[in-house]
Formats: structure tokens, C-alpha cells, sequence
């Protein structure tokens, strides 16, 4: 059965594998939740994370609701913090059994102005979350999963995970350029195991993340990128429910699965839609554009 399709794509269809148990820290909002109800979807039973319980508790009830409570499992959790992570592996596993993959979703991102004008509370939060926060998920991941004898651990790229830049995203890009490092040296340690390791890239996703950094930074930044933008951002469904599927389909480790192949992008500037359609309609990012 069909469940979604998006630009002519079918991007998943039930019963095409046989359903197991991920982890996504930072499940509670953006590209996270939206990896929830995909492998939801799909069949998959998760388990969410996120620092604030209370969120955690109101998010897991909406999708206990939406799905079966019985495959919808939350551990509050700092990523930076190796206990807590730890902590969060046992509990995920004492509740389901085990994890077949591991998924370090949770970031942060400075707001998008000059290196010089962030607030360095800001640029350590950055670096703490995106970095420390899956170079520490994974070794919980990589040591947990070595003892169950399986499993998948993903990190997730961003924008300068390939070495791309733009005005205000110095920091969050060097970030990403460090947790692609990672991965492959995580790859090298471990492809002699039984433990695959890869990077999941999503894109630019119309997430309160993305909005929020360009909300409040540099607005002629965006005024500069916006005709890019324009044709690379896309709702967090389209993009996790293909992200979901071919995390479910993978065999292989040091893989790479990517949402906006080059080929995608072109095809998107041949054909005039792209050249009228607002992805950030209704959004701050939208009267940002305009002023």
C-alpha cells in the first residue's frame, strides 16, 4: 500500500521489510519527529528523546494516539552528557528488547550572522550538541550494539558537512564538517564488525530550527540565498519518509543516503514550478524575504 508520494515519487510502501526498533534523539520536533512517524508508519517501533520531559511526555502521547502507544517509547536525555545517553540506550533496550538503529539527530544552530556577533553561550552550545552530542551517542550506540551483536548507528549531515559555506553559518557548518569527519573515522574502527555506520542528509527542511536561525540573524544573508533556498528547502514529511525507508532497506555500512541529489536539484531548476513555489509560506522566513 502506497503511504506517500512526492514529485511523482512513491516514497514508501508498508510491508517491504520486516519492521524493527530506532532511536532518534531529538525526537520531539523538526527532521526528528519526522523520522518518528515515518518509521512509525513503516511499522517500526521508536524511541524519542529530547532534553525538556515535559515536551518528551506531550510528544509521545500525540504519537501514541496517532500510531500504536505499544511502539512508542521517551527517555529524557542531554546528548551532551555520556550518562544520560547511556542511560538512555538501557532503558530503550530493558523496553523493546534492542535497537536496530541509532540515529544522532539532535543539532543545534546558531542564528545566521556574523561569526564576530554570536554570542560564544551560543557557538558552545553548537559545538557541544552537534558535535560532542554524536561522538558520545555513538560510542553508547557502538558499544551497546557490539554486545547485541547488530545494528546501524547514523549521524545526520548539514549544511557544510561537503565543505559548503554561506555568510552567517560559519559555526553550525564547521560543526557538520566535524561530525562527517567522525563518521568515516567511526566507519574505519568499526567496518571489520558487525556494525554499520553511515550519515543520513536531509537537505534544507522547513524545520523551527532552520527558521529560527534566520529569524533572528543577518536578514540580507537571506535576501542573498533566498532564490537558492527556495528550490533546496522541503517539508520535513516528504524528505524523513524517504530518509526512513532506505534506512530500512539498508544492507551496507559506510553508506551515505541523501535526499537532494544533484540530480533532484537540477531537475527542480527545468521545470518552472520551482521558479514560483515558496516552501517558507506563512513562516517569519517568508515576511523576511519580503522586507
Amino acid at each position: 500500500m502506497t503511504v506517500l508520494e512526492y514529485e511523482g515519487i512513491t516514497l514508501h510502501s508498508q510491508k517491504t521489510f520486516q519492521p524493527s526498533t530506532v532511536l532518534i534523539t531529538g525526537g520531539t520536533r523538526g527532521i526528528g519527529l519526522g523520522l518518528a512517524k515515518a518509521f512509525l508508519t513503516l511499522g517500526w517501533s521508536v524511541v524519542i528523546s529530547a532534553r525538556n520531559n515535559l515536551q518528551l511526555t506531550d510528544v509521545v502521547a500525540e504519537l501514541g494516539l496517532a500510531f500504536d502507544p505499544d511502539r512508542v517509547y521517551g527517555v529524557a536525555c542531554d546528548v551532551t552528557q555520556h550518562a544520560d545517553l547511556q542511560q538512555l540506550w538501557d532503558k530503550a533496550v530493558a523496553h523493546f528488547g534492542q535497537l536496530n538503529v541509532w540515529i544522532n539527530n539532535a543539532g543545534s544552530c546558531n542564528t545566521a550572522k556574523a561569526f564576530k556577533d554570536i554570542d560564544p553561550v551560543e557557538l558552545e552550545h553548537v559545538v557541544q550538541t552537534n558535535i560532542l552530542g554524536s561522538i558520545l551517542g555513538s560510542q553508547v550506540a557502538l558499544n551497546g550494539m557490539l554486545q547485541q551483536g547488530h545494528g546501524q548507528i547514523f549521524n545526520m549531515e548539514g549544511w557544510g558537512s561537503r565543505g559548503e559555506w554561506s555568510a552567517g553559518m560559519t559555526a553550525y557548518a564547521t560543526s557538520k564538517r566535524a561530525v562527517s569527519y567522525f563518521t568515516q573515522a567511526l566507519y574505519k574502527e568499526s567496518k571489520h564488525s558487525p556494525i554499520k555506520v553511515g550519515t543520513l542528509s536531509p537537505g534544507m527542511v522547513a524545520t523551527d530550527l532552520l527558521i529560527s536561525s534566520w529569524e533572528h540573524g543577518d536578514a540580507a544573508n537571506w535576501r542573498k540565498m533566498k532564490w537558492l533556498f527556495m528550490f533546496v528547502i522541503d517539508p520535513a514529511e516528504p524528505v524523513c519518509s524517504y530518509l526512513a525507508k532506505q534506512v530500512s532497506l539498508n544492507t551496507k555500512t559506510n553508506t551515505r543516503i541523501v535526499w537532494m541529489t544533484p540530480l533532484r536539484l537540477i531537475s527542480r531548476f527545468l521545470q518552472p514550478y520551482y521558479w514560483r513555489r515558496n516552501p517558507v509560506q506563512g513562516t517569519a522566513l517568508d515576511q523576511l524575504g519580503k522586507n
